[in-house]
């Protein structure tokens, strides 16, 4: 099974929009968080053992099927959805407080280092696509 995060929390009055819904832009914020905590928990820090090398979202995309509005609770599973040469799709799924998947979607992050594509180093290739 690939490496994956799964972590609760609340809409907060910074993620919603005047409707008091979610704002579009801030899921992939909050995929973000999730990434980070991902790579933490697998051994690699972005602000220690991988602070040499930039990870620009290149692809982003995302469906909203449920409104998850201010104060909601929602649960978000990210995971490895494939790992290129230089590239590392995410997957992500958001479910509302009735398990129902509220958001689905992708981001692809390249993997730079002195501002060119850089190949995955071999460790953490391993423990991205580890079982």
């Amino acid at each position: 099974m690939k490496p994956f995060i799964e972590f609760e929390r609340r809409m907060r009055w910074a993620d919603v929009d005047a409707a008091g819904i979610l704002h579009f832009p801030r899921i992939f914020e909050i995929v973000e968080e999730a990434e980070i905590e991902l790579l933490r928990r697998i051994g690699f820090s972005m602000f220690e053992n991988l602070a040499e090398y930039d990870f620009p979202r290149v692809r982003v995309e995302c469906d909203f099927k449920k409104m998850l509005p201010l104060d909601s609770k929602f649960r978000l599973y990210l995971t490895i959805g494939s790992i290129g040469r230089s590239t590392i799709r995410y997957d992500f799924k958001a479910f509302n407080d009735s398990n129902e998947i509220a958001l689905d979607g992708k981001m692809t992050v390249a993997m730079l280092k002195d501002g060119k594509l850089s190949k995955i180093p071999n460790d953490l290739r391993a423990a991205l696509e580890a079982h």
